[in-house]
C-alpha cells in the first residue's frame, strides 16, 4: 500500500515543479513573443501608412509639379518612403534586442542565477571596451543617425568632406563611394562632419547670356518668357526640367554687352544637361528674332617681352630720332 502513496508524493512534485520554474520561464518566452509580434506589428502598420501617405501625395501633386515654385517636399516623396521602411527595420532589430535581452535576465532571475557579479563583469568589461573602443562606437552611432535622418541614400551624389562620390553602399559603420575617377573611398561614420548632397530634391540651374548692349531688355525678356513657356509645355523635358525657365534680370553689363541670367529648377544632376539644353534653344530664338549676341573681345596673350598681335611697338626713348 506504500507505493500508490509514493507514486502520488513524485507526482505532485513534478507537478508543481513544473508549476514552477519552468511555468514562470514558458510564460516569459511567450510574453517576449506575443510582446515583440505586437511592437512589430505596430511599427510595420506606422511604416506601411507612412509610405502609403508618400505615394498618395506623389500622385495627388504631380500634375501639377510643373507649376509649383517649391519642389523639395513633392520630390522627397520617394525618399520618405525609403527611409520609412529603413526605420522600421531598425526600430524592429532595436525592440527584438531589448525585449529578448529583458527575457533572458527575466528567465536567469527565475532559475535563480545571481546576476549580481554577471553584472559587475559586464559592467567591467562594458567599462574596458569603451575605453578601447570609442572610435569604434561613435562610429555605430553616427551611423544611426545618418540613417534616421536620411542624409543620404545609395545612389546619391555627396560630397563628404574627403572625397565626393556616388554612394554605393550605407552600414552602420563606414560608407562606400565611389569618386568620377572611379577610385572607391571607405568613409568611417564617425569621421562625417558634414554632408553635401547633390541628389536630393532639385537643382539649380543657371544660364547667363550676352546680348548687345543696344538690344531692348523688354523684348529680350518677352522672347525668354515665350522660350519658358516652350519648355514648360514640351514633354520631352519632364524628366530634366522642374518647372518653367525664369527670367531674372540683368546680371551685369559691359561697355559691349549686357549678361542676362535664365534660372530653372532641374532634377537632381541634370543641371548641366538642362544648362545645355537653355542656351541651344535661346540661340535659335535669338537668331529667329534677330537679337544680336556680341562677340566678346579678349585680350590676346604674347610672350613675356613681346607686344600683343596686332600692336605696334612703342616709341624708343631717349628722345633721339630713330635711324631708317
Amino acid at each position: 500500500m506504500a507505493a500508490p502513496a509514493t507514486t502520488s508524493f513524485w507526482d505532485q512534485a513534478v507537478v508543481q515543479w513544473f508549476l514552477g520554474v519552468p511555468l514562470k520561464i514558458a510564460i516569459i518566452i511567450v510574453a517576449a513573443i506575443v510582446g515583440r509580434w505586437i511592437l512589430v506589428r505596430i511599427i510595420n502598420r506606422v511604416v506601411r501608412k507612412a509610405a502609403k501617405s508618400a505615394r498618395r501625395e506623389r500622385l495627388g501633386v504631380s500634375k501639377r509639379a510643373a507649376r509649383t515654385t517649391e519642389l523639395t517636399e513633392i520630390l522627397m516623396g520617394d525618399r520618405r518612403e525609403q527611409r520609412a521602411e529603413s526605420v522600421g527595420q531598425l526600430l524592429s532589430s532595436v525592440i527584438t534586442f531589448a525585449i529578448w535581452t529583458v527575457a533572458i535576465i527575466a528567465i536567469l532571475t527565475t532559475m535563480g542565477v545571481d546576476l549580481g557579479p554577471i553584472l559587475a563583469s559586464a559592467g567591467l568589461i562594458g567599462v574596458v571596451l569603451g575605453f578601447g573602443a570609442q572610435t569604434l562606437v561613435k562610429d555605430y552611432i553616427s551611423g544611426i543617425f545618418l540613417i534616421l535622418e536620411d542624409q543620404y541614400g545609395i545612389g546619391d551624389v555627396v560630397d563628404l568632406g574627403p572625397a565626393v562620390g556616388t554612394i554605393e553602399e550605407v552600414s552602420l559603420r563606414v560608407t562606400r563611394l565611389r569618386d568620377m575617377s572611379g577610385v572607391v573611398w571607405y568613409v568611417r561614420n564617425g569621421e562625417i562632419l558634414r554632408v553635401a548632397n547633390r541628389s536630393q530634391g532639385w537643382t539649380l540651374s543657371i544660364v547667363d547670356v550676352p546680348v548687345a548692349y543696344d538690344e531692348d531688355i523688354d523684348r529680350v525678356r518677352e522672347l525668354i518668357e515665350r522660350l519658358a513657356e516652350d519648355m514648360d509645355d514640351d514633354p520631352s523635358y519632364d524628366d530634366i526640367l522642374l518647372g518653367k525657365p525664369q527670367f531674372a534680370g540683368v546680371e551685369s553689363v559691359s561697355g559691349e554687352a549686357v549678361f542676362v541670367r535664365i534660372t530653372a529648377k532641374s532634377a537632381p544632376e541634370q543641371q548641366q544637361a538642362l544648362a545645355r539644353e537653355i542656351r541651344e534653344r535661346v540661340k535659335t530664338v535669338f537668331d529667329r528674332a534677330g537679337v544680336r549676341m556680341p562677340v566678346l573681345a579678349r585680350a590676346a596673350t604674347a610672350p613675356y617681352g613681346q607686344p600683343p598681335t596686332g600692336t605696334s611697338p612703342p616709341p624708343p626713348t631717349g628722345g633721339g630720332t630713330p635711324h631708317p
